[in-house]
């Protein structure tokens, strides 16, 4: 049922202002429920301006919530998963476009997406140390041990995990300034693998979509081969249905050899996709579209030949 942004925020109001603390903590998880189930009222919306005008409102609520109820489970991962979403398709992909017209307003993009991948990088932690406390802390000291107190069968824990590697390692991408930045990459790459060691097959193939574009950007991190595995099993997962694959291959492998013809094809294949091939992934093929639209546009730059 589609509740309006007036309905939602008469509710939140009715609950902060209710007294009783068992009633008060009740009707904000129920509300946390409802809004953190909501989320596939964005991901199949094709129209990208209203979805970016819709976000920020959206995660504002729910950063309220958690003010409220900071151990839901439920609120936690949409924050995390709301914050990569807006950060990426309308913070760091126009710091990209300007990059070719205006450094400094790409800049004051790449800093400003940093910030937000970083909201939601410590939204996921939250969310893991839930049930692993302290976690956060020990990810940055050793990667590998403290994430191995994560156990193959905890399956509720692995979109935590996928979040909190997507939104650190984004952030790291648009930290060009910051090389210190780069020495995080094997706390990506460890939260990466223990998910997948969890569940490969989360989000349709989404993790070794993202093994993709992280062993194309630090190819010394992953065994030769990593990228093609990884992209054949996407592939497989996906069925094809997914846009932004094509786009990940495309980056990490055609274009930095300079492959025209390839890069071409696979933006071809990204564009071939009907944005609502699949339930809940009409808006991430709809922004795979347009990125692959602007890529296309500035073949002539992205090659040399």
């Amino acid at each position: 049922m589609y509740l309006s942004a007036w309905t939602w925020a008469t509710f939140v109001a009715i609950a902060l202002a209710t007294g009783g603390c068992s009633f008060r903590g009740l009707a904000l998880d129920t509300i946390g429920d409802m809004l953190s189930e909501g989320g596939t009222a964005f991901a199949d919306d094709d129209d990208i301006e209203l979805i970016g005008e819709a976000l920020p409102f959206s995660l504002k609520l729910t950063d309220s919530l958690l003010q409220e109820s900071p151990d839901h489970r439920g609120l936690l991962r949409s924050a995390a998963q709301g914050y990569v979403l807006y950060s990426y398709a309308y913070v760091q992909v126009p710091a990209e476009q300007a990059a070719l017209e205006d450094l400094d307003q790409a800049r004051h993009l790449r800093s400003r997406a940093r910030k937000l991948y970083f909201r939601a990088f410590d939204y996921a932690i939250r969310g893991l140390e839930i049930d692993h406390p302290g976690l956060g802390a020990a990810i940055k000291t050793d990667p590998a041990k403290a994430l191995a107190e994560i156990g193959n069968d905890d399956t509720e824990n692995v979109p935590f995990l996928y979040w909190a590697a997507s939104a650190l390692g984004l952030a790291i991408s648009v930290s060009k300034d910051d090389p210190a930045m780069l020495a995080r990459l094997a706390e990506v790459k460890e939260m990466l693998q223990r998910a997948l060691a969890i569940d490969d097959s989360y989000d349709k193939g989404g993790l070794h979509e993202f093994a993709v574009i992280l062993a194309g950007s630090s190819p010394r991190l992953f065994d030769p081969g990593a990228i093609d595995y990884h992209y054949e099993r996407a592939l497989e997962l996906s069925e094809g249905k997914r846009a932004s694959l094509y786009l990940a291959y495309a980056m990490a492998v055609p274009l930095r050899a300079q492959d025209r013809a390839a890069f071409q094809d696979l933006m071809e294949k990204a564009l071939a996709v009907e944005p609502d091939a699949v339930e809940g992934e009409r808006l991430r093929n709809t922004i795979a579209h347009s990125r692959a639209r602007w890529l296309l546009s500035r073949m002539d730059e992205l090659f040399l030949s």
